[in-house]
């Protein structure tokens, strides 16, 4: 059966009946009916009613070599057709898992050589908070049990990924987050910056953060400190860069282990392999999904460095933890064929060298201008867009997000899929993205922003 033999209204209708969607007001969306996207290529997706849209979120931060790829289907087919399936207990595995854990090692940090595999972000930090803590139980110290996070943080939406994650709303519907995780400040320099504080100032402060954290807990109860690079899903907030040299010299001083967040940084979007070989940070985890298959499956890997594993190995026994589709053979496969792609069509190197910093100069030029931003920040092919009523003293039109809503929506009525969240807009383009098409993106963040402003602005005189 294909959805070509339905209508929108009835796949709508369907939808609202059977189809609970995620981050969601069912209520709302049952009222408006769904938008039903039905097919993609290169950096546009469609919609049923023949809507061409570039896609400035390459899905949910993953599609990084772009839609349609021919390879990937093909890979996925013989893989099924060689073996569909096979789990990696029992003292069990498939060639794929393991010929990607190799892959993986190599593009990696230096100071990473081991591979855990899930199907999603959720479950690698899900594995990464159950690993830390068990590595100091290993080592005698099981009372290093807390972990530091930040506000604004985003690792995932299990009850372990939503606990480490700093979203206040999440948590308001945890009623019982996994205990001993704290959150400070996150490097929010846009509102959270004192008058006169420089860049630099304001990252050894939020550095600081973390420290005052540490010491009031007591070092000999702190497990780690977890962080993304550049906090993604909280409004694409980029630390300046005295920030993690800092975090990293504050990790080692009371001897705290460093778990980094790359579910939306990995795999080339800020210019390299990993966030952290672009910011110079050696983690003891990377947590990585997403773009590892440029989303045409489910997979996740859990990066894990040498101190941890060799402890997990020499002295661990039995790990008591893993997954029915750990290292699922299709799923392994098909990133491996996308790594060869991002590898071999220099994706990576377009990013460092070309589309990143353009992306970064058209941005600057064409939209920091315009009377509702407030400021436009960029790393690699990952941006955000403040809006504010006021660009002189950041005035805000509300305090929900929903000036922002209203942006997203005319931007996509003009072509262009970007994300709101709060009152930030986000860009976070598959890395096919061209000089021309970061133009065309730019025209029409500038037109969603004239159509947002009128509407806004209107609807203050009222």
């Amino acid at each position: 059966m294909t959805y070509l033999n339905y209508s929108l209204a009835q796949l709508q209708q369907i939808d609202a009946a059977h189809h609970l969607h995620p981050f969601t007001d069912h209520k709302e969306l049952r009222e408006a009916g769904s938008r039903i996207i039905t097919h993609a290529k290169g950096p546009f997706i469609y919609d049923s009613g023949g809507n061409e849209i570039l896609d400035g979120m390459a899905g949910l931060w993953c599609v990084n070599i772009g839609y349609g790829r021919d390879e990937l289907a093909e890979t996925a087919y013989k893989q099924m057709k060689e073996l569909s399936y096979y789990n990696s207990f029992f003292r069990c595995s498939t060639p794929t898992p393991v010929l990607l854990a190799q892959k993986i090692a190599e593009i990696a940090p230096d100071n990473i050589s081991q591979v855990f595999y899930g199907s999603s972000g959720s479950e690698a930090n899900d594995t990464a908070l159950r690993l830390v803590r068990h590595y100091w139980a290993l080592e005698g110290r099981p009372e290093k049990n807390r972990i530091i996070s930040r506000n604004y943080a985003y690792h995932g939406s299990t009850i372990a990924g939503a606990s480490l994650g700093g979203m206040s709303q999440m948590h308001g519907q945890l009623n019982g987050a996994v205990p001993n995780i704290v959150h400070v400040m996150p490097p929010y320099s846009f509102e959270l910056s004192l008058p006169g504080e420089s860049d630099h100032e304001f990252g050894l402060r939020a550095a600081k953060a973390v420290e005052d954290a540490i010491v009031e807990a007591g070092p000999e109860t702190v497990a780690a400190f977890i962080g993304e690079p550049i906090q993604g899903a909280g409004g694409v907030k980029i630390p300046p860069p005295s920030y993690w040299p800092e975090i990293q010299r504050i990790c080692r001083k009371y001897d705290i282990l460093l778990m980094l967040d790359e579910v939306i940084t990995g795999y080339g979007r800020t210019g390299e392999w990993f966030a952290a070989q672009s910011m110079g940070i050696e983690a003891d985890t990377i947590t990585t999904a997403k773009a590892l298959t440029s989303g045409y499956q489910p997979l996740s890997a859990l990066l894990v460095g040498d101190r941890i594993s060799s402890t997990l190995v020499e002295k661990g026994g039995e790990f008591f933890h893993g997954y029915t589709y750990s290292g699922h053979p299709v799923a392994c496969a098909v990133a491996l064929k996308n790594l060869e792609i991002i590898e071999g069509e220099g994706l990576i190197e377009r990013v460092r060298d070309d589309t990143g910093p353009y992306f970064a100069q058209a941005l600057r030029e064409r939209v920091s201008g315009h009377a509702l931003v407030g400021e436009v920040r960029s790393f690699g092919l990952l941006a955000a867009i403040e809006i504010v009523r006021d660009k002189e003293t950041k005035e805000r039109f509300d305090s929900d997000g929903t000036a922002a809503v209203v942006v997203r929506d005319h931007s996509v009525a003009e072509g262009l899929m970007m994300r709101a969240t709060g009152n930030t807009m986000i860009l976070s383009p598959p890395l096919i993205w061209t000089r021309e098409t970061i133009d065309l993106a730019c025209e029409r963040i500038v037109m969603a922003l004239d159509m947002a402003e009128r509407e806004l602005r209107h609807g203050q005189e009222q």
